[in-house]
């Protein structure tokens, strides 16, 4: 395949000009603002029920709900990027809390929505549900009824709205800036460097094991100096959600992350179950690369490292290449938009200082794009980095065809997409390999994604939940923070991991997401469940692209077992279904320590 240079900083004027002083984007927001004022002249119109004469109306303010949310979706993602290239914009900050609280009036709206649905009356509701403009919102409107919270009055609702802006949304907020600030000093090829957490993180694959080890201890240092700080803010998080959890009458911390998932916890507690009962092969994985590496045990800070001389960099122009080809044999679709990505300027990889640390894909979805930011240094690492957040946007084009609410799809799902192109990579690379050593570099990097699935994730499920129980009593320190830390990746690594990070709950970015409470669980389960689809996506070939958008245009108006059933054929909360996943992954096992033995 030709090679083609595509740029490497992303394009943003296409979505709104100017930056954070788009004139652009302040239209994007006065139409926002006349929707929201719009739906709040319909909802008035209702009584405190809806009668039958009234579902006409209910097209309408569908229709309506759908739209504000996606221009609330556009407007966050243009402010998280303006804010992730540069942490520093205060423009784009200030813009931040404009639309902020834009969002929190539209929730309050939703909010009376919900619960006038839930006071509607049995007769009309399957009125609702029988009207044919309505029959693709059907799950959304039982889910909408269902989770109504109507044991709060309006006031209550809207005073908690209000508050979630400069209170718990806020701290979120603060923690992302507070870790772009940050910078470290760490010698790397001999001089010493002024790098962001990103590039420090980044370091981790460094062929080099003193580098790797200097960058651990560096940020460890860093994060013990702060961790004053850092303990308040997840402790205002939690204790903020933890009073709302109360005014709802939720005492199971997971209720809100499973219906958010759309998950039963059935699902969840099966899936983990499983998980539990087949980690040793995994311990002897890390058992097998720590004696590679000449260590009695697995040291934390060489998990990541390159278990072979790493002859797999490749620079971005490469990469681009290399995802292109491999990409347009799974399908034409799949091909046409990472082209489009690649070559419109939807990238932003650019190495360079003062960027945030977090990897993401924003969705724009009143245009149909969506932007990718990571930090590119030319590891295999970083080229699977960049495939799992091309999943994420492959997932938003998929969505580009389905109509107004039902584009919300769960991050159980989220993550499934992105594993999948993963998948699509890894496949690609074991078959252009040549050599045992080049077999045995790509297999650690795939076990490296199995072990963070099934271990590493699971440990910060363990901590969440553990953490979440004992801030009901009141704050808790940084010292008890680490504790908890550290006897969760103990439990979920069966002591195989030496050194571990007791910082993890610090620069985990997931545990200070104010939108999505615990995100960790659906990585694993988008991880297996992406097995599963690619096991048939390789029976079936190229044709299994209309039958993978099918599933993912789904997404946004089933739940998860449903979606399991009707697209697999499988019972996700029996065991049999999750065994399937993690003998896939125990062959990959199988094969490291053959290719590894003597």
């Amino acid at each position: 395949m030709e090679k083609i240079s595509y740029p490497k900083v992303w394009n943003l004027d296409n979505v709104f000009y100017g930056g954070s002083k788009s004139g652009q984007f302040i239209d994007h927001i006065k139409e926002l603002e006349e929707l929201i004022h719009e739906l709040e002249g319909n909802v008035e119109s209702f009584t405190s029920l809806i009668l039958t004469n009234e579902i006409s109306n209910i097209v309408d303010l569908v229709g309506n709900v759908g739209k504000i949310r996606l221009h609330i979706t556009q407007a966050n993602s243009f402010i998280t990027c303006l804010l992730a290239q540069n942490p520093k914009d205060q423009d784009a900050a200030s813009l931040r809390g404009k639309v902020a609280q834009k969002e929190s009036r539209f929730e309050k709206i939703l909010s009376e929505i919900k619960k006038t649905l839930s006071n509607t009356d049995e007769d009309v509701w399957r009125d609702i549900l029988e009207n044919k403009e309505l029959e693709d919102y059907r799950f959304i409107l039982n889910e909408w009824r269902e989770n109504a919270n109507s044991n709060l009055s309006e006031e209550e609702l809207s005073l908690i709205s209000d508050l979630m802006v400069d209170g718990y949304h806020a701290w979120g907020h603060f923690y992302r800036n507070l870790v772009s600030s940050i910078s470290v000093k760490i010698r790397v090829d001999g001089k010493e460097e002024d790098l962001s957490v990103g590039q420090a993180l980044n370091l981790r694959s460094h062929p080099e094991e003193e580098v790797r080890k200097e960058a651990h201890n560096a940020l460890e240092s860093i994060w013990k100096e702060k961790e004053e700080l850092f303990a308040k803010v997840i402790n205002h998080i939690a204790g903020f959600r933890i009073q709302i959890h109360n005014k709802y009458g939720i005492n199971n911390v997971l209720e809100n992350p499973l219906k958010k998932n759309r998950m039963k916890e059935e699902t969840l507690n099966t899936m983990w179950s499983v998980i539990s009962s087949y980690k040793q092969p995994f311990s002897k994985y890390l058992e097998r690369k720590a004696e590679m590496m000449g260590n009695s045990s697995m040291k934390a800070y060489n998990f990541w490292a390159p278990i072979t001389k790493n002859d797999h960099e490749m620079n971005y122009d490469e990469a681009t290449t290399f995802i292109t080809e491999h990409f347009s044999q799974f399908g034409n679709e799949l091909e046409s938009f990472v082209k489009e990505a690649f070559n419109e300027g939807w990238i932003e990889a650019e190495n360079r200082p003062n960027k945030s640390a977090v990897p993401f894909c924003a969705s724009f979805p009143v245009t149909g794009e969506s932007r990718v930011f990571m930090t590119y240094s030319g590891t295999f690492i970083d080229v699977l980095t960049l495939v799992h957040e091309l999943g994420h946007g492959f997932h938003n084009y998929a969505m580009n065809a389905v109509e107004g609410i039902n584009k919300q799809y769960p991050l159980s799902i989220a993550e499934t997409a992105s594993t999948f192109s993963e998948m699509i990579i890894f496949d690609a690379s074991m078959k252009k390999a040549k050599t045992k050593k080049e077999k045995i570099f790509i297999l650690d990097e795939k076990l490296k994604r199995s072990v963070m699935n099934f271990m590493n994730i699971h440990s910060r499920f363990l901590f969440e939940q553990r953490f979440y129980e004992e801030r009901k009593s009141g704050i808790v320190s940084p010292k008890r923070l680490n504790q908890l830390m550290e006897q969760s990746i103990n439990e979920a690594y069966e002591g195989s991991l030496d050194q571990p990070s007791i910082y993890s709950w610090v620069w985990t970015p997931h545990y200070y997401i104010t939108q999505s409470p615990f995100y960790n669980f659906p990585y694993t389960f988008g991880y297996l469940f992406a097995l599963g689809i690619y096991a048939k996506a390789k029976e079936k070939g190229k044709g299994f692209e209309k039958d993978y958008l099918k599933l993912l245009r789904d997404s946004g108006s089933m739940n998860v077992e449903d979606l399991v059933m009707k697209h697999l054929g499988e019972d996700i909360t029996s065991k049999e279904f999750w065994e399937a996943g993690m003998e896939v992954c125990l062959k990959d096992v199988e094969e490291f320590l053959e290719l590894t033995s003597g």
